[in-house]
């Protein structure tokens, strides 16, 4: 386990007179030279009385046990550091690339931390009757008041509810480059065979090749496959059909599946739309979208986080859909539905659990849940997430102000089906077999049979 990062915030004589004047306690007339810092004091007040509360927790300390490390830990430390002056309360953040693997020894052995931000609800799952403390009334209700109904399931086990929603992550996007689209006059699809039909526009034209598509991940390659899956099935098929799919009651076998993986074909195992199918295998996930920016295809389908590595790795400029004039710049548009209001959003997220039941840990835990922190959190860059407070005019990025869209207007949003699966299946043969589908050509019935052969019934 790392070694505990401790911060202990020094309150100035300014938060230590604006802390007691929001606690009700008495003070002693102020000394003649303390009249000059009457204003400053009035503003403190001001900005302190947000956090009216969270009062009466002064002097206490809540660990934060993490994945999330600096630089992005520097980050959410900053965006808590109004709220740890105003209320006196100290948040210890203790980032760790061993959390997968400490927290179940931390909780197991009497040490478990206060908080801990679950980078999965399937990892959140396993703590539920064994540690965890269920969120309080106030925590629970502002999740129903602040998100959309689908975050606080995930976050509940067994009715109960535990985790409360961070950040977020969308898988749903297309990536495209909007000064090609304007050059050859392509409009943006709003379904799924108008996606088709687009992809056919293309490939006749002749000069782009319409999708580039990469499978490669090391010990990992087909999640690229398993993610094409789960959008599709969450817009051929609905949430509870999805939904029964991944936890194993509808069989991997089944014709609702075999429709979805039949769709899915339509572009991954169209050479005239990715060129050679089999090296979509070899092709790294990073390589797959390296096309937009050479200009070498016009599409590629991946989660909002792809923007980084084709910036950092191969020049790419992430500009908004409106830029149709920038070289090598590019942006996303929604993966669409079945019909233009057919809605949903594939994705993942953090979650905060707690394991101590005291006021500064709920007050912590319940203050994560606001729309003044997640604009807090996002307006320091880089991040989002699915708070319907969420001003997009906090969010800097072109591409995270659209996902924000994405995930405040979704009709249905679900996590990656496969980081929910089985681990047998979801990051094993699941990969596995996708990965067959285009590098053997392996039949759709018998992609569908291997994988459902592995279910862990």
């Amino acid at each position: 386990m790392s070694t505990l990062r401790r911060r202990v915030v020094a309150l100035g004589a300014t938060a230590v007179a604006a802390s007691l004047v929001l606690a009700g306690c008495a003070s002693s007339e102020p000394a003649a030279e303390e009249t000059a810092s009457e204003t400053t004091d009035s503003t403190t007040s001001d900005t302190c009385a947000a956090y009216e509360a969270y009062l009466g927790n002064e002097g206490t300390e809540v660990e934060m046990y993490t994945t999330i490390i600096d630089p992005e830990a520097s980050l959410f430390i900053e965006s808590l550091a109004e709220f740890e002056e105003c209320t006196g309360i100290t948040i210890n953040w203790n980032g760790t690339q061993e959390f997968e693997a400490q927290i179940p020894v931390r909780v197991e052995g009497g040490t478990a931390p206060d908080m801990a931000i679950f980078p999965q609800p399937g990892l959140l799952a396993k703590f539920a009757g064994n540690g965890l403390v269920p969120a309080n009334d106030a925590t629970s209700a502002s999740v129903d008041e602040n998100y959309t109904a689908d975050w606080k399931v995930y976050g509940t086990v067994d009715g109960t509810f535990y985790g409360t929603p961070l950040g977020a992550n969308v898988k749903s996007f297309v990536w495209y480059s909007p000064k090609t689209f304007a050059d050859n006059g392509w409009a943006i699809p709003t379904t799924w065979e108008e996606l088709l039909a687009l992809s056919d526009t293309i490939a006749a034209a002749g000069d782009v090749q319409p999708w580039c598509v990469g499978f490669g991940s090391g010990d990992a390659t087909g999640w690229v496959g398993t993610d094409w899956m789960e959008d599709l099935m969450l817009r051929f098929q609905d949430a509870a059909t999805y939904d029964q799919w991944v936890s194993g009651e509808l069989p991997f076998n089944d014709p609702k599946v075999a429709e979805v993986l039949a769709e899915a074909g339509k572009i991954l195992k169209n050479p005239a739309y990715v060129g050679d199918v089999a090296s979509i295998a070899t092709t790294t996930f990073q390589e797959g979208g390296a096309g937009l920016v050479d200009g070498s295809c016009a599409m590629h389908r991946q989660a909002s986080f792809i923007g980084g590595i084709l910036a950092a790795d191969y020049g790419a400029t992430i500009v908004s859909p409106e830029d149709t004039t920038t070289e090598g710049g590019i942006t996303t548009f929604y993966f669409p539905g079945v019909s233009a209001d057919n809605k949903p959003a594939l994705g993942g997220g953090e979650f905060v659990g707690i394991f101590a039941d005291r006021p500064e840990v709920h007050a912590v835990h319940h203050y994560l849940t606001t729309p003044d922190w997640n604009n807090k959190k996002a307006a320091l860059g880089g991040w989002f997430s699915a708070n319907l407070g969420l001003d997009t005019a906090n969010v800097a990025d072109p591409v995270n102000k659209v996902a924000v869209e994405i995930l405040q207007n979704a009709s249905t949003f679900r996590f990656d089906g496969s980081d929910v699966m089985p681990a047998e299946v979801g990051a094993g043969s699941f990969w596995k077999e996708m990965t067959a589908w285009v590098a053997e050509d392996k039949s759709d019935a018998a992609v569908l049979e291997a994988i459902y052969s592995t279910w862990p019934y």
